[in-house]
């Protein structure tokens, strides 16, 4: 079946995605004792100019020895504290501390699945929770020390597939072909991150079809 990109430009709109969302069951993943727990953060904004175009927040992790996601595209977000409102609100917490954005204020949309965290090929007991928000305007940001870059992207031209690229990667001491999409200053979105959006299409437009992707 032939994706219609016309068809993912008309229905990613924000009350689409706010209705789909609303009306979603997301699935939960089990935990047990050793099971960490951390969440996400997608921000969408709607752009005052024109507002059939909606963005979606991305970052740009700094570079740190050892940790699997150094420089990684990603979403703002981290691991679960024991004081965190559950996972909305470690989501929450991660944002405000990660980019100075307060998301007391926006529209909560609602959770995606779990995800599995896999860095590297490794299999962690780790789960990763999405949540989806809505804010207004065009805030300032003030990125700590674990955030290189804060970059918007079209959200309708990613669900459109036509950002859809690869890079080869070192994997396990051999070069490996990663898919995912090329934001327009370069920025490569795969991986754990790259799983999130794409199910967050399909969440929100059932007819969504994903790229074809390179093995």
């Amino acid at each position: 079946m032939v994706h219609d990109a016309s068809f993912a430009i008309f229905q990613l709109v924000l009350n689409k995605i706010t209705q789909s969302l609303a009306a979603y069951d997301a699935q939960f993943a089990q935990t047990d004792a050793n099971t960490r727990e951390a969440a996400v953060a997608l921000i969408l904004r709607q752009r005052s100019a024109t507002p059939s175009s909606t963005d979606i927040l991305f970052i740009k992790r700094a570079e740190k020895a050892g940790d699997p996601w150094s420089g990684h595209m990603a979403f703002p977000g981290g691991h679960k504290e024991s004081y965190d409102d559950g996972l909305r609100g470690a989501a929450m917490r991660e944002t405000s501390e990660e980019i100075g954005l307060d998301l007391e204020d926006s529209k909560y949309l609602g959770a995606l699945d779990h995800e599995q965290a896999n860095p590297r090929g490794r299999v962690l007991n780790m789960l990763i929770a999405p949540h989806v928000f809505q804010i207004t305007g065009d805030p300032a940001f003030t990125p700590n020390h674990e955030v290189a870059e804060v970059v918007w992207a079209p959200l309708n031209v990613l669900a459109a597939n036509t950002l859809h690229s690869t890079e080869t990667m070192p994997m396990g001491g051999r070069p490996t072909i990663f898919n995912g999409y090329r934001l327009e200053r370069g920025h490569f979105v795969w991986g754990l991150t790259y799983r999130i959006l794409k199910s967050f299409f399909a969440t929100v437009d059932p007819t969504w079809q994903p790229p074809n992707e390179i093995d």
